[in-house]
């Protein structure tokens, strides 16, 4: 009984369905963690269905009339009146492929956010010894050395406690569906651009914040070990030096990884902030519970 009755409101809002399920399927597809291979496709084709099905009452950019299901109205530019019949047609299709392209800017978005803590690995692994030691790594699906692959791990384990997906499905997806469309998104192409713009200078910074003590030390560390060269030519630097930037690395490490956490957790903070900020600036506003 539940079960068909889930299935006749899939197919009385059809079209919706589709068009919100591609934004979420595009997501998915892209979106750190669940763009893993480890995860089987019918699983995230399934969990786009599901999520498009959860939030097609508040879709407040497909504006559903209650008493019309076949009259959908798209804001803020024009209506696309009985779009059952044009579910085939080109401009269906159209529609697809710009929902799947808001769903591909806030999963990649998340992955710029992501590739800032394995950057922050990669900046000290030379200098740490660890530079040659690079393997593929599941979690951010690309080769990276093993301090990288650690602090993925790490961010990948705080994104989890701090209830990432929770925000993603709910601030990034769900209000996505509440404010913003494809006709909003080409209208306000510019703050889109500067969002991504501003994420990959951010990443960078966010890289070289927490790399910074370790980098720092391990700079020290081999200013240190070159002058003790200097002044003891008979030491076999290049035996002794591995060894002591490893170990201060580490034990750097273990002592400054508490205050990392609590910087990983910020900037995937701002990450969702930035989402926020981009659908006040370019998306309808929220009246209130919305719904079909």
């Amino acid at each position: 009984m539940i079960e068909s009755a889930v299935l006749n409101n899939i197919l009385v809002f059809g079209p919706v369905f589709l068009l919100i399920a591609a934004r979420a399927l595009a997501m998915i597809q892209v979106a750190p963690l669940l763009s893993s291979d480890a995860i089987p496709q019918t699983a995230k084709i399934a969990l786009a269905g599901l999520a498009a099905f959860a939030v097609i009452p508040t879709a407040e950019v497909f504006h559903i009339a209650a008493n019309n299901p076949n009259a959908i109205v798209t804001l803020p530019g024009g209506s696309l009146s009985d779009l059952r019949h044009e579910v085939f047609s080109l401009r269906f299709l159209l529609l697809i492929a710009g929902e799947a392209m808001i769903g591909i800017i806030i999963g990649f978005y998340m992955t710029i956010i992501f590739a800032s803590f394995s950057t922050a690995g990669q900046f000290f692994s030379l200098q740490m010894g660890f530079g040659a030691s690079e393997t593929f790594d599941p979690v951010a699906q690309v080769e990276n050395p093993l301090m990288g692959q650690y602090f993925n791990l790490v961010a990948m384990l705080i994104f989890i406690t701090i209830g990432g997906f929770h925000q993603l499905f709910l601030g990034g997806f769900w209000r996505s569906v509440q404010t913003i469309n494809i006709i909003s998104l080409i209208e306000g192409t510019e703050p889109v651009v500067m969002m991504i713009a501003s994420g990959l200078s951010r990443l960078f910074l966010d890289a070289i914040i927490i790399a910074l003590p370790i980098l720092g030390t391990l700079f020290l560390t081999s200013l240190t070990t070159g002058l003790i060269s200097k002044a003891a030519p008979q030491i076999n630097i290049l035996s002794e030096g591995f060894p002591i930037s490893i170990i201060t690395a580490f034990v750097l490490l273990l002592t400054v990884l508490p205050f990392m956490i609590e910087a990983f957790t910020r900037i995937i903070d701002a990450g969702f902030g930035s989402f926020q900020s981009l659908y006040i600036q370019i998306g309808r506003q929220i009246t209130g519970g919305g719904g079909i």
